[in-house]
């Protein structure tokens, strides 16, 4: 996963001119789940209609101009591996801060399902 790569995707919007803020997050695979328990590590299933809802209703948010996301769906992934890339643009920080902790939740709790894998 590249930054870079939805960043330029957030450039080339027409309405990039609004932007004075760009926040991504990326996610990646640690040794510990949340119980501190061992991991070897996950996989990831994707709801992708419901993706693509929560994009829509994100992004109407005021002040957002795009949000980006990728995700390593049905794949094996290891220790430090990338599992999600979100980028989120907007006008003023505020804005921009909340509109990624409120995708970022709604992508973890209605989006993706993950399986981890112990040792």
């Amino acid at each position: 996963m590249n930054a870079d790569q939805l960043i330029s995707k957030i450039k080339a919007h027409p309405a990039y001119g609004e932007v004075g803020m760009i926040l991504c997050h990326n996610g990646v695979v640690r040794r510990t789940s949340r119980d501190g328990r061992k991991v070897t590590g996950l996989r990831v299933a994707v709801d992708w209609q419901r993706l693509s809802q929560v994009l829509v209703e994100h992004k109407s948010r005021p002040g957002i101009v795009d949000i980006q996301v990728k995700i390593a769906a049905d794949t094996d992934l290891s220790i430090g591996d990338d599992v999600m890339m979100l980028v989120v643009a907007g006008d003023i920080r505020e804005n921009v801060i909340d509109a990624l902790t409120d995708t970022l939740n709604a992508i973890k709790t209605t989006v993706t399902a993950k399986t981890e894998f112990f040792t």
